[in-house]
């Protein structure tokens, strides 16, 4: 069955298995990586996003990153991100999702400068002439570019954008966004505040650390947002220490290493990420041990 908002629910940003002298992609293991977020609970999957390390992919894998999840788990499941440094790149990435058969693409705005709002917004016209749902990515942190609730508001008045990804960790947003944009969906962006948002009103999480625990992060999702938090909480506070890994420079190795240590297929990262510190690494280590002893998965 087609999923009518497929960017809603647990869409998990897959990290991408590497391997060789080369650091190649191995796409069998992506395709099965996916399949099996999808069997533990999971509702799609997130490729060529900052986890997925596509910035240092060439365009040949990148692309073929999109297919393979499509052929895994189907296009209403898949929702690719689409960032690059030029509006016309992020459309023929728009456009080649859309061809694989993509449910929708999550766009981070302008980030090679500055850009003001003009610029933003001439950006997001340019990538929705593909004609797929775009879910925006508001990330100031590392792009500079604070996509406010205003101008969110005025990006969803325009039919521009159908919901957004935040991950700026400020809770205070989802309800002066719900006042300005009440139809435009949020999506939880950063897995350490994802209970504060479900309660403010978010109908998705575009997750981290389904990559290593699945069914433990999609039933915390299940009972945060069914405002259950006699179940949420406790889970809440047994993973907290590694979700908040996701907000740190670091989380793409952080969550590699928790996948591998949870059997999965995490391993190296292309450069210029470098192995964790040693100091780094004992800490994820040691709680992803511990909740793995807990027999959370």
């Amino acid at each position: 069955m087609t999923r009518e908002k497929p960017w809603r629910g647990v869409m998990v940003a897959t990290a991408l298995p590497l391997g060789g002298d080369d650091l190649a992609p191995d796409f069998a293991r992506y395709a099965e990586h996916c399949r099996w977020l999808v069997d533990g609970g999971c509702d799609g999957v997130v490729p060529n996003g900052s986890l997925g390390e596509y910035q240092t992919l060439t365009a040949e894998e990148r692309a073929r990153v999109v297919e393979t999840a499509v052929e895994a788990v189907g296009g209403d499941r898949v929702m690719p991100g689409i960032a690059a440094y030029g509006a016309l790149e992020a459309r023929r990435w728009a456009e080649q999702a859309r061809d694989a058969g993509c449910g929708a693409v999550m766009l981070l705005p302008p980030n090679a400068y500055r850009a003001d709002e003009r610029a933003v917004f001439e950006h997001y016209r340019e990538v929705a002439r593909a004609g797929v749902p775009i879910v925006a990515y508001n990330n100031p942190l590392d792009t500079k570019v604070d996509l406010t609730p205003r101008l969110l508001a005025r990006l969803h008045e325009e039919g521009l954008i159908v919901g957004v990804k935040e991950f700026t960790g400020d809770v205070r947003r989802a309800y002066e966004l719900a006042e300005l944009a009440p139809g435009l969906d949020l999506l939880v962006g950063s897995d350490d505040v994802l209970v504060e948002l479900l309660l403010a009103g978010a109908v998705g999480w575009v997750a981290g650390y389904p990559n290593a625990l699945p069914h433990s992060c999609a039933a915390l999702y299940a009972a945060a947002a069914a405002g259950d938090l006699a179940t949420a909480l406790p889970l809440y506070r047994s993973l907290h220490p590694l979700l908040r890994w996701d907000s740190k420079t670091e989380f793409v190795q952080a969550i590699k290493l928790s996948m591998d240590l949870a059997g999965r297929p995490g391993g190296p990262c292309r450069p210029p990420r470098t192995p964790l510190a040693p100091e780094q690494e004992a800490a994820v280590r040691a709680v992803t041990e511990k909740v793995l002893a807990e027999g959370l998965r």
